[in-house]
């Protein structure tokens, strides 16, 4: 196998303060929790000793912040990248904690018949589209060297599968992408070479709270999410 000259790292947002249980998306409005912040400081411990020369982040304000003491510790600007948003949902502003489930309300079933699409949003391929998009700016922007994309869970994995030549239809409990990892693309020229993972803030992260596919930070018991909602 060829060895890496450029390297891609795709970073997801910290721990958001969300005490309502909200499906977030891609409002505004939903900043990074005291916990969440400690969590982005520790991504730029990790990678403050890294070769990077370019940082773009998502719009929304959890992974504009994420990126913010990275790019402090290593002086460059954070570059807006559209593509790398949170994935569009028809639950986003929903709830779905332990007492107010919108999963509960059959009218939102119809919602939920294609999982392979889904029915319930963005489909997956055109997410994998516009990421690698933005993954192969960077990459170019990046030669030689590192760059980073503060991005969001879904389409990060979803991303990641694609990369792999995974099924998109998966468990949104089994993710390996949990609050401020680190999925890392090695490219050898223009291909992809080498994927390799890992969790700076993972000690950081509640237990409960490893495997849920939003974070609802400062939520009481009764608002954080509960099962599998679609994101």
């Amino acid at each position: 196998m060829s060895t890496p000259d450029t390297i891609v790292h795709l970073v997801r947002h910290g721990e958001v303060h969300n005490p309502e249980g909200v499906l977030y998306g891609r409002r505004d409005g939903f900043h990074l929790s005291v916990r969440g912040r400690a969590m982005a400081d520790r991504v730029a411990e990790a990678l403050q000793g890294n070769d990077i020369t370019v940082i773009r982040s998502s719009p929304l304000e959890r992974a504009q912040e994420t990126a913010a003491p990275l790019a402090a510790a290593l002086r460059l600007e954070v570059g807006a990248e559209p593509r790398v948003i949170e994935s569009a949902n028809r639950f986003e502003g929903l709830t779905f904690g332990k007492g107010n489930n919108a999963l509960r309300n059959p009218l939102l079933w119809r919602h939920l018949y294609n999982p392979y699409r889904p029915s319930w949003g963005e489909p997956y391929k055109a997410i994998v589209e516009r990421m690698m998009a933005a993954v192969h700016d960077a990459r170019r922007d990046a030669a030689g060297h590192e760059a980073v994309l503060v991005s969001h869970q879904l389409p990060i994995w979803t991303t990641r599968l694609a990369a792999e030549r995974r099924s998109y239809l998966h468990d949104p409990r089994k993710r390996q992408c949990t609050l401020c990892s680190v999925t890392s693309f090695g490219f050898a020229g223009e291909e992809l070479v080498e994927i390799s993972y890992a969790e700076p803030a993972i000690d950081l992260i509640p237990t409960g709270d490893i495997a849920a596919p939003f974070s609802a930070g400062d939520a009481p018991e009764e608002n954080r999410p509960e099962g599998t909602p679609p994101e």
